[in-house]
């Protein structure tokens, strides 16, 4: 029999892993990687980009060498929908069919507030990263805002941790500089308690450590848009020179051409074993997805990567006609770094914990990143 075919659609954490993962379970399926590019953005380290601790080049990761090491094919296009419930990936340059698909592929930011281009969203990538520092360094005095917002049809569909870490960050660096008395830095949300997710805990010492370095706050008062030089909220607008703001979450925007079930923020609907409901070997993992669990299941890269596993393995299981067995660690870590320094919070579905400051989580997640592209740059298989 011919070995099967398997699709990966995305480059980013989850789609690397699951190649990782399908490899290493099976050495003779055959496996294609769709994506724009054959590159890994590292988004957690691009925080440090606007206080010059990384460069932009630092962390987009060419996996070329990557792919060609796990023996995978790379089929450079965009994705633009599905056909066949899965079984044909359609692109902007040819489609490609599959025994089994795996959609690792992203989700994407809701921009439909009014005014949204007045705002820099940091992960949105590398250009958006070095675009913050150009203006810090252009800017002689002001106020900076900054806050983030979620999908109303999904909660939890929000990216938070990234615009705490760039607060404290600009703050850090500021007086670094010595001129943060010329700064003005306000926080606003619409939530009175903003990262509740991240436990109760973890939000009052989040909102301790804006009051010790004298960050304002604008909170309980939904955005309503924005202007050049104003965030626009239900409560009043707050002036500003800088506009920061983390969007919510979605998924891809093709998603609605596939055919395949949507949760009501538009993501891939997944059940425990992170297949898409009621679909025959589709898997999603990462972003893309939604998937049972708590309402603070987050979206980011580690909780990314467990999935990515898990649902590589039961791909795998589909595949060979068993059932699957396979579900992902529901938990959360986070370093929120300070630039110098790191707080450390933990959750999973028994506890909730936040560690002190110190710089020892700083370090750690610094060798965590060194550690974790280390491994995109080896040329042979892993």
């Amino acid at each position: 029999m011919n070995p099967p075919h398997i699709a990966v659609l995305g480059s980013g954490f989850a789609a690397l892993t699951a190649v990782r993962e399908l490899r290493r379970h099976h050495r003779d399926a055959r496996i294609t990687l769709v994506a724009p590019r054959a590159a890994l953005t590292y988004y957690p380290s691009l925080i440090w980009v606007p206080a010059g601790l990384r460069r932009g080049a630092d962390l987009d990761i060419d996996v070329s060498r990557f792919l060609a090491g796990q023996n995978v094919e790379f089929h450079a296009g965009r994705v633009s929908g599905l056909a066949d419930g899965g079984r044909t990936v359609l692109t902007g340059n040819g489609s490609i069919t599959n025994d089994a698909l795996l959609i690792a592929s992203g989700g994407r930011f809701l921009k439909s507030l009014p005014g949204i281009e007045h705002a820099l969203t940091i992960c949105e990538g590398v250009a958006a990263a070095e675009s913050i520092r150009e203006r810090l360094e252009k800017m002689d005095r002001g106020t900076i805002a900054l806050g983030f917002g979620t999908n109303p049809r999904e909660q939890g569909a929000m990216r938070g941790g990234p615009m705490f870490e760039l607060l404290f960050g600009i703050d850090t660096l500021l007086r670094r500089q010595g001129r943060r008395d010329r700064f003005k830095l306000v926080f606003f949300h619409a939530a009175k308690a903003p990262g509740k997710r991240l436990g109760e805990k973890a939000v009052a010492g989040l909102l301790r450590e804006m009051q010790k370095r004298d960050i304002a706050t604008h909170l309980g008062h939904k955005p309503t848009g924005f202007e050049a030089d104003r965030v626009k909220t239900e409560g009043g607008d707050v002036p500003a020179d800088l506009i920061l703001f983390m969007p919510g979450m979605s998924g891809p925007a093709w998603a609605s051409e596939t055919g395949l079930p949507l949760s009501d923020g538009g993501f891939f609907q997944a059940d425990a074993y992170c297949q898409v409901t009621s679909a025959d070997k589709v898997y999603v993992a990462g972003d893309c997805g939604s998937y049972p669990g708590p309402d603070w299941l987050p979206k980011q890269a580690h909780i990314a990567d467990l999935q990515a596993k898990a649902a590589a393995k039961n791909l795998l299981r589909a595949l060979a006609g068993k059932p699957a067995v396979a579900r992902f660690k529901v938990e959360l870590i986070c370093i929120v770094d300070t630039l110098d320094r790191g707080i450390l919070v933990y959750r999973n579905e028994k506890r909730a914990l936040m560690l002190p400051s110190c710089r020892l989580f700083h370090w750690a997640k610094r060798f965590f990143e060194w550690q974790y592209l280390r491994s995109y740059r080896r040329t042979t298989r892993t």
